[in-house]
């Protein structure tokens, strides 16, 4: 057995990152020195790439881009921060002190993630320490929300299901726990933390299993609880699969390797769906997610960083390979998957009572953001509810909301609330716009090629009158788009999905599983709205028509020959 062994593979000179990531004395560079020049808003490159771990992205407002550039200013340069959150969970403390910071250093909103993270936009560099203090401080953190390193972990909110969720969201927090970087920079740079390490005599602290350049790109477990595969299991680097039978959790089937990015024109990079491997115990669960970790650590792509995500090393070596080298280091084989199905992936919005005999209240957030807008103080509304609420807030692998473990008593007085702001479960919209969500785009992120977020609720105000006309208001249809192809918004998995290609351009993809469990297909590229809906309005009228009993219409356009079922990445292209 060689449960310590470490290897160094490559396929060629080290991208620069690599070479940051090692020059940076495990994610300290000279981040402290940038935080303090007052002379600009930016900082540069290599510590924009330090921040990354550190739970933040430099960004600048594209709209105000070229207008700043004719009046030879400095971009407006603002920070994104991501806060990591495992299972999306927050106490009521906590929510009020994310709602401070969004009113007091940011553009005024929340957001919530597609992964249950919160992020904040608009955060300037002279307010970023405050603010990330102010985070640590309610007991959350930052750290590894970005970077080369395992992100925040999802967990099925299960509010129907509370103590499922209960034991499923503890070994979610345990595994997030053990995989969280060991640096102490974090503490040094954000919190003002004494030095462990003495840089100057070049001494040196440990990463026991990230090691000194962390990983070759980042890292994403999900954890889902069938029926329900809200987290997209399979687009998860690794995702466990909760096996309860009898009502008690007996393990979790093992599935890698799943993925949503691509790069447009390179057709070796692909989305991917995650292949289960076998079973295990949830006492061995951490064992297998750290030597899993290691593993892509050892063999992942160094030289070119968008051939370096973990689907890429299996498809590489095989998945027989990775199963044999995951056996090998645990040092014992993992048992046959267990059955398990899957029949949905959304929310289920309102109040549902839950097997703690707690009430959890599922609101529908257009987007995740959460604003207060002209007619709708909806983040006015939370902050008031958080102030009495003596249970959690969880955050939806949906960009929704849950309040979650209401008492009795208290569901009188946060349901008077609900009508005072008149917050909403969003049963009033159509099914498919409860099923939306999209990546934030433009202004602020620079990958954006189109914009997704403030997009949606148009291009929704559009498609909702022909799915009236033909009796289909009602039908859930997983609908997503994203402003590139990276995947921040799981488009792959998406029944409908748009990817950015320009401005007011996307490529259009049909034909994903219902419940995640087939990748979508290009059906379309480069167009733009009318073609759109010139599209898909014969497409509902045939569904409504000729769709068979319980027929979902990522399978009907399957079936009838709209697109190809897509099983692997490497037919996405084909």
């Amino acid at each position: 057995m060689t449960h310590n062994k470490t290897v160094t593979v490559q396929d060629g000179p080290p991208s620069d990152v690599e070479d940051i990531k090692i020059r940076s004395l495990y994610l300290r560079g000279e981040l402290e020195e940038a935080l303090k020049d007052g002379i600009t808003g930016s900082m540069s490159e290599d510590e924009n790439r330090l921040m990354k771990f550190h739970g933040s992205y430099m960004q600048d407002d594209r709209d105000l881009r070229n207008e700043r550039q004719r009046q030879k200013l400095e971009a407006a340069y603002q920070f994104m921060v991501r806060i990591r959150a495992p299972g999306g969970v927050l106490t009521s403390a906590q929510w009020l002190e994310m709602d401070r910071i969004a009113r007091e250093y940011t553009t005024g909103s929340i957001r919530i993630t597609t992964r249950q993270a919160i992020q904040f936009h608009g955060i300037l560099k002279w307010n970023l320490k405050k603010s990330i203090r102010t985070i640590n401080d309610a007991l959350l953190t930052t750290l590894a929300a970005c970077g080369d390193v395992n992100r925040n972990i999802m967990c099925n909110p299960n509010p129907y299901q509370s103590e499922v969720h209960a034991e499923v969201y503890e070994w979610a927090t345990k595994v997030s726990d053990h995989l969280s970087p060991r640096t102490n920079a974090y503490h040094e740079i954000w919190l003002d933390g004494e030095k462990v390490v003495d840089t100057d005599k070049n001494e040196e602290e440990i990463e026991p299993i990230y090691g000194k350049v962390y990983l070759p790109r980042k890292f994403k477990i999900g954890v889902a609880v069938p029926p329900n595969n809200d987290v997209d299991v399979f687009s998860q680097d690794l995702g466990l699969i909760a096996i309860y039978e009898e009502g008690k959790l007996k393990g979790f089937n093992v599935a890698v390797g799943g993925g949503m990015g691509m790069t447009y024109g390179d057709t070796q990079t692909y989305p991917q769906l995650a292949r289960v491997i076998g079973f295990c115990t949830p006492e061995q669960i951490i064992d297998v997610a750290e030597k899993t970790v290691m593993i892509q650590r050892d063999y992942g792509n160094r030289s070119v960083r968008k051939y370096a995500r973990f689907k890429y090393t299996i498809d590489r070596y095989g998945i027989e390979w990775f199963v044999n080298e995951l056996q090998d280091r645990l040092g014992w084989k993992l048992e046959g998957a267990r059955p398990y199905e899957f029949k949905h992936n959304g929310d289920r919005y309102g109040w549902i009572k839950g097997t703690n005999g707690k009430w959890y209240l599922t609101l529908y957030i257009q987007s995740g953001r959460i604003e207060d807008q002209e007619n709708y103080p909806l983040m006015t509304g939370l902050r008031e509810i958080a102030k009495i609420h003596t249970g959690d807030f969880r955050l939806s692998p949906n960009q929704n909301l849950v309040i979650g473990n209401v008492t009795s008593q208290k569901k009188r007085k946060i349901e008077a609330l609900i009508e005072e702001y008149g917050l909403t479960d969003g049963l009033h919209y159509s099914a498919l716009r409860r099923s939306s969500i999209s990546c934030v785009a433009l202004p602020t992120c620079g990958m954006a090629m189109a914009e997704a977020e403030r997009y949606l609720p148009s291009l929704l105000d559009k498609i909702e009158p022909i799915l009236a006309e033909v009796g289909l208001s009602e039908e859930e249809i997983n609908i997503r788009i994203t402003g590139c192809p990276n995947g921040c918004a799981r488009p792959a998995l998406g029944e409908i999905a748009f990817m950015g290609k320009g401005p007011g351009k996307y490529n259009m993809y049909l034909g994903a599983g219902f419940a995640g469990e087939r990748l979508n297909k290009m059906y379309r590229e480069n167009i733009g709205e009318e073609e759109i809906l010139s599209i898909l309005n014969p497409m509902f009228h045939q569904f409504a028509k000729e769709r068979q009993n319980g027929e979902h219409f990522g399978d009907f356009v399957v079936r009838v020959g709209h697109v190809k079922a897509v099983q692997s990445g490497t037919d996405f292209h084909a």
